[in-house]
Order: C-alpha cells, then structure tokens, then sequence
C-alpha cells in the first residue's frame, strides 16, 4: 500500500509525543513492505526562497520537509497565519510528488492526517489524488481546556478540529475516552472511529530494577509545562509529602508556556530549593533520570494518552499518575501503578507516600507495567490495526457541511 502521512512534526522537528508517534509508525508501516511518505516541515524560520523542501530518505520512509512560505510568522503569534503558510508549503510539495521529474507520478492509496494543524494539506490532497483520508485526533482544543473554547483563537482551532473530523472517511484515536470526547465534540455525521492505542519500543528503554534508596526520595514529572499537565497539582503536594518523606525532591523535565507561573508556584508553596526545572532532555538524559528516579509521578488534569507513561514503565520507574483519559487506560490502578482523580492533591499525596513507604510494592507494580507493555502496546500491532483501518475506508459522500457547534460548557466528567 502507498501511504502519504502528513504531520506538523517528525523528526527532526519533535515538539512533544505527536512526532515521535508518527516517527515510529511511519517507520513500522515501512518494515511492513508499505511505500510511505511524509509530509513534514523544516524548522521554523527555515528560508523557503533558498530552501524551500528537503527530501531524504531515513528508515525506509521518503521525508519530504518544506519551510512555511513566508516563513516571517511566528507560529506563537500568528498561530493560525503561520498554520496557513506551511499548509501551503505542504499542499504544493504534495502535489508535486505526481509530477513527472519530481515524484515521477507517484499516487497514494490513502492520506494519513495528524491532528487539525495540517488539515489543509490533508484534505486538499486526499481531494486531489481522489483518495480516502484517515485522520487521527491527538487531542481537542475543547479538552485541552476543559471543555471551555471562549477565546477567538480556540473557537477557530476548534472549528478546523471538527472540519478535519467531518471530512474525514476515518478516524482513529488513541484511547476510549478519546473516542468520546471526538463523538461529543464534532459528531453526528462523523466517519467510523476506531481506537488504536499508542505504541511502545521496549528496545530504547532499558528496564532497571531500583536500587535501595540511598538518601532522599527522588520524584520526577516528564512533560510540557502547560496548565492541563497539572505539574501545579504535583508541586503543591510536595510539602505535604515532605513532612512525612524529609529531603524529597522533585525534577520537572520539560519546557511550556507555564515556567514562570510554575516556578512562582514553588516558591508560594515554600519548596522552590526541592523543585529542579531540567529543561527539555535528550534521550539518554531522559533514560538516565527515569532510572534515577523513586517514582514518576504524572498528574494531568486532561491527557488523550501520555506515552511518558508507556516509557516510563518499560524503564521501571514506578508510575504515579492521574485518571485523565488515557491515562486512565494506561495505568491499572494498584497492579501497574497508583493513581488518583485529577486536581486532587490529597489523592496525589497519598499515592505517592504509597509508594514510598513500601518500595518492594513498586516494584511488583513496574514488573507487572512492563510486562503489560509487550501485550497491549507494541508498534507492530499499531501498525496492523492501522492498515486495517487505510484498507476500510472509502471516499464518503460530501455534503455541505453545517456549522460547528461551539461547547459552552465543560465536557462531561471535566
């Protein structure tokens, strides 16, 4: 089968777990036998007048990479102008891959979208080439807040989340809740949904058993810095964990627009010497601090999935997270880890002093976590279910579509 993946991020442009997503499935769709291209981007600010599309082959899969043109847009400022400029670039590297000399006629069978950023380019060119288009839906605009979408710039992110949803011939999402979420939100003319869960390369996360605790308890958050990661929630437990855990630190790998706020909040909960802000970390770094660490402890108020989860227990680190959408599927609570509601900061506490008071405990539970991992979360089911859901669908019949309800209230169980 020929693929055309089309995504905003893929190495090595990685902005959070969307490109590592497609990075892997790409490449597991390619170890399959299928012909795959992706169509990315180059790194903001790339020159498109001397530089406009890099094509190289990596893994097996063709990358086709453009600059946004113009590339004077912010995407921080001019998020939905800038939107527009690489989904130009993208549309015209597109269809420039069936042109004699360039892609040499080459026609998909199917055109994979990833989330609303490159609804454009997806939509255009599953028209183009007359083609079904899959779409998969990461995440909502909705549910990143709360159900709430009362400022301009998420109404209008909202309405092409429901215009990418409705146009497609499928979708597929990465947890039950997911699911819902995508049926409440853009339904009822949607195309079939299926669910398809994140995948894991146990083979680049080495699984280490803890060592005995040698000195403080050492807690680790992995993520963005943004309000619904509920890094807040896990600094204002840290003193209450203190008091019966002396010395317990806690290291916030990541970056977001919240560091300043977070860092302001551990001052105002009087920790900010036991808070240790890393920044982004590479892959070793990551590893070596997932190893290093007495639990991880992910407490997101809204989560699609949380593939941190995922690496975390292929690396043993004994996981502490919230019931956020995926999460929630992800982490049994009691057998693969500890959970607690989101928001809840008493829950947060005692989850964490569970683990901490009994080590061998948690051990059990990372065993048990890993031992989940190679049944329900490897990349070459992912792949399989994902062709069966290319070789599904079919070209639906347009229709003029309404106009996108706007939610004016949060989402059920938000």
């Amino acid at each position: 089968m020929k693929i055309l993946i089309v995504s905003w991020e893929y190495p090595p442009v990685v902005v959070g777990g969307l490109g590592r997503h497609v990075h892997h499935l790409a490449t597991e769709l390619a170890a399959a036998g299928h012909e795959l291209v992706v169509l990315s981007r180059r790194p903001s600010g790339t020159d498109a007048s001397t530089h406009p599309t890099v094509t190289h082959i990596e893994d097996g899969v063709l990358v086709v990479a453009v600059a946004e043109d113009p590339a004077h847009f912010v995407f921080g400022e001019d998020m939905l102008a800038w939107t527009l400029a690489m989904g130009h670039a993208m549309v015209r590297a597109g269809v420039a891959l069936h042109k004699p000399g360039v892609g040499e006629g080459w026609q998909p069978d199917v055109v994979h979208a990833h989330d609303w950023l490159v609804a454009h380019p997806a939509i255009a060119l599953a028209e183009f080439y007359d083609v079904p288009l899959v779409s998969t839906l990461h995440a909502t605009e909705a549910g990143r807040h709360s159900g709430w979408v009362s400022g301009r710039i998420n109404r209008q992110v909202h309405s092409v989340e429901w215009w990418l949803a409705n146009e497609s011939d499928a979708l597929i999402t990465c947890s039950a809740s997911m699911e819902e979420e995508v049926t409440t939100l853009y339904g009822p003319q949607l195309p079939p949904i299926t669910v398809i869960r994140n995948g894991i390369d146990l083979t680049t996360w080495n699984f280490r058993e803890r060592a005995p605790r040698s000195g403080p308890p050492k807690l680790l958050f992995v993520g963005r810095l943004e309000y619904e990661k509920g890094v807040q929630d896990a600094i204002a437990a840290l003193p209450r964990i203190r008091r019966s855990h002396p010395g317990t630190t806690l290291s916030i790998a990541g970056e977001g627009t919240q560091f300043t706020w977070l860092y302001q909040q551990a001052r105002t909960h009087r920790v900010a010497r036991a808070v240790n802000f890393l920044g982004n970390l590479d892959h070793i770094e990551l590893l070596g601090w997932l190893h290093g660490a007495d639990a991880i402890v992910l407490p997101s108020r809204y989560e699609p999935f949380g593939i941190i989860a995922l690496e975390a227990a292929a690396s043993g680190t004994p996981l502490v997270a919230s019931t956020a959408g995926g999460l929630g599927e992800a982490v049994v609570d009691g057998e693969t880890g500890m959970s607690f509601q989101p928001g809840d900061v008493t829950g947060l506490t005692s989850a964490v002093r569970e683990v901490l008071d009994d080590p061998a405990a948690a051990q059990q539970r990372a065993v048990a976590a890993r031992d989940r991992l190679t049944a329900d979360f490897d990349w070459h089911k992912v792949a399989e279910d994902t062709v069966h859901v290319y070789a599904g669908a079919k070209r639906r019949v347009r229709h003029p579509l309404a106009r996108p309800e706007i939610p004016e209230r949060p989402l059920p169980g938000r």
